[in-house]
């Protein structure tokens, strides 16, 4: 069995993971036929494939790649009226532009709510997911990832939840992570986290603000769809691995 890619090496999640790391790419111009074998120098290859190629996830799955996690895009339209984005806020609500000292309390943050995703066993070391996120959002913070990270903090100033944001063009933006604090429950955050997303797009003249999760994230995909998110598209996330090794 066989398909039609290009092997991409992944340097840089290479060296954090520790693991050499590849992905497959379908689209770009230098595909060829690619055999199971030229991809068993990598400790991992990854494949992302649109939900309605069934035949190539087939393929795939002959090939030694196993599923992984689900991925759902969606995009929220910005300079139409969004009711529940609008009553999302209020004076009273304490949003601030994160900065350098506010990083050590985001990364306990990340690291905790974001233990469990596609970088995972038995691909994955534990702890290694929390790890990414954890530096996913210090990034965000020097503005060398995603460009900023907005923050809800309470009348006392301590972080109930953050939201980081990228710009993809003139009209589009994108969240990379959102998410509350583990202790900050029953007090809406994830509904202010997206009115303040929302606020800053509509400060930036963006006509689009895109959003993925994973399928099994229930509440963010609640929390997308009640803040007027239209699916975009589906994928599914399959890996190929050396799990013996691992």
């Amino acid at each position: 069995m066989s398909v039609r890619a290009s092997i991409d090496s992944l340097q840089w999640e290479s060296d954090f993971f520790q693991r050499s790391t590849a992905k497959l790419n379908f689209t770009g111009e230098n595909s060829n036929i690619i055999l199971a074998y030229q991809m068993d120098k990598f400790d991992i290859v990854q494949a992302k494939v649109t939900a309605s190629e069934t035949g190539l996830i087939d393929d795939l799955a002959s090939m030694g790649f196993s599923f992984v996690e689900g991925e759902i895009d969606f995009a929220i339209t910005i300079g139409t009226e969004n009711a529940y984005l609008k009553a999302g806020l209020t004076a009273a609500d304490n949003i601030v532009t994160a900065q350098v000292d506010d990083i050590p309390a985001l990364k306990q943050a990340a690291a905790s709510v974001f233990s469990k995703s596609r970088f995972r066993a038995p691909w994955y070391n534990e702890g290694d997911s929390g790890r990414f996120y954890a530096l996913w959002i210090e990034k965000s913070v020097l503005g060398t990832f995603d460009h900023t990270c907005l923050l809800v903090k309470d009348a006392s100033g301590i972080i109930l939840g953050f939201v980081s944001l990228r710009h993809l063009d003139a009209d589009t933006a994108r969240i990379g992570l959102l998410a509350k604090v583990p202790e900050a429950t029953g007090q809406g955050v994830g509904r202010k986290l997206m009115s303040a997303a929302f606020d800053w797009c509509v400060q930036h003249q963006k006509r689009q603000l895109n959003v993925a999760t994973q399928i099994s994230n229930v509440a963010a995909l609640n929390l997308y769809s009640r803040s007027g998110a239209a699916i975009a598209s589906t994928a599914y996330w399959l890996y190929r691995g050396q799990h013996d090794s691992i």
